[in-house]
């Protein structure tokens, strides 16, 4: 590889790497990518494609705030498709209703819309019966990311910055980045490999008790062809984001699902789901945690989301197009990893699962930072 100095240096090609990139064409600074593979396969193109702001709190609704008006414009500059059609919240129960009342109490209605029933069905074309009220969130976002996250590195390079795909990076230091193609130096280096951080940096992987949560997620045919243009959260969702679970009726939630469907709890599901462009809805997901993850995957997580899917739909079966396993950092002490281990380097990882959403406004926080 030829040898090079830049003004800055990220590592990964993943959604929070492409957003320190953005950032930093936008300041006029020289930008080297690398990454391992020939184009990004990890957690950024294996998502929902849900820029799910709303649901979020504190710094992450900051964050995801932002990087609305990013993927906003990002979508007019590099030509990938977006939607503003919002999110539908489906509640099936008293409890679940009453947490959206309280959520749209605190947010008020920019943020939060309530629906009956009717409302609920008027925007989805599949639910199921027992529907006893909703929510919009009308700012949420949708984008397919097997197509953004190619269109963004397309509009980088078109801009000048310089991808060095098919390189792996061995170590990092003040001012230099080792790969296997030779040393790239640089003022400033951004590492955000997801997470990787603990194959290239341990001792930063370890302060904050990185671990990987692996999903079951299903692209699935839409029973008779319909069109579902909001993303779509349930009763299970507002056990996941942090806006949502801190409303006082969740608790009552979790108690109910705890002794009706212990099953659900035990593989951390959030059932949701999304449209791709293509008419295919991706479903799931479930969440398991460790460090190291056996590669073997069983059936009976498959059939939990397809189950809970096709009642949430209100269908009796649902045709599995393609499988896969989901993955991305996390940890319990924290949302966003972001440590200096050298001076000059930044290590960056959205260590809660939602790097799609938060990653547009994370990253010039970390460019002023150095």
């Amino acid at each position: 590889m030829t040898s090079r100095h830049a003004d800055l240096v990220v590592v990964g090609a993943g959604i929070v790497g492409l957003a320190h990139a953005v950032a930093a064409v936008e300041r006029g600074l020289d930008v080297v990518v690398l990454d391992r593979d020939e184009r990004a396969v990890g957690a950024s193109v294996r998502n929902f494609g849900h820029i799910c702001l709303t649901a979020q709190h504190g710094v992450a609704l900051g964050y995801g705030l932002a990087a609305r008006e990013r993927w906003l414009m990002m979508a007019a500059k590099a030509g990938f498709w977006v939607s503003e059609a919002g999110t539908v919240v489906v509640a099936r129960s008293a409890d679940e209703r009453a947490v959206l009342a309280e959520f749209a109490a605190q947010r008020g209605i920019e943020h939060v819309r309530l629906l009956d029933p009717a409302g609920v069905r008027d925007r989805l074309s599949l639910v199921s019966d027992d529907v006893v009220g909703g929510a919009l969130l009308p700012l949420d976002l949708r984008v397919d990311p097997r197509e953004a996250v190619p269109a963004l590195a397309t509009w980088l390079a078109e801009h000048g910055v310089d991808f060095r795909w098919r390189t792996n990076v061995t170590g990092v230091d003040t001012g230099v980045v080792h790969t296997t193609r030779g040393p790239v130096t640089a003022d400033r280096v951004v590492v955000a490999v997801g997470h990787d951080v603990d194959r290239l940096l341990p001792d930063v992987a370890d302060a904050i008790g990185l671990r990987r949560c692996v999903l079951r997620m299903l692209q699935v045919s839409t029973p008779d062809n319909k069109t579902i243009d909001p993303a779509v959260l349930s009763g299970l969702s507002m056990l996941r984001y942090a806006g949502l679970r801190a409303c006082p009726s969740a608790d009552a939630v979790h108690e109910r699902i705890a002794r009706e469907n212990p099953e659900l709890l035990a593989v951390a599901m959030n059932l949701m789901l999304t449209q791709r462009p293509d008419g295919d809805l991706v479903i799931g997901d479930t969440h398991h945690y460790a460090r190291t993850h056996l590669p073997f995957e069983d059936e009976e997580t498959t059939d939990l989301v397809l189950r809970e899917t096709e009642r949430l739909l209100g269908v009796d079966r649902l045709t599995v197009r393609k499988r896969w396993r989901g993955v991305y950092a996390d940890s319990e002490q924290t949302d966003f990893l972001v440590a200096q281990p050298f001076p000059g380097v930044h290590v960056v990882s959205v260590t809660s699962g939602i790097g799609m959403t938060t990653a547009f406004g994370l990253a010039p926080t970390v460019l002023d930072s150095f």
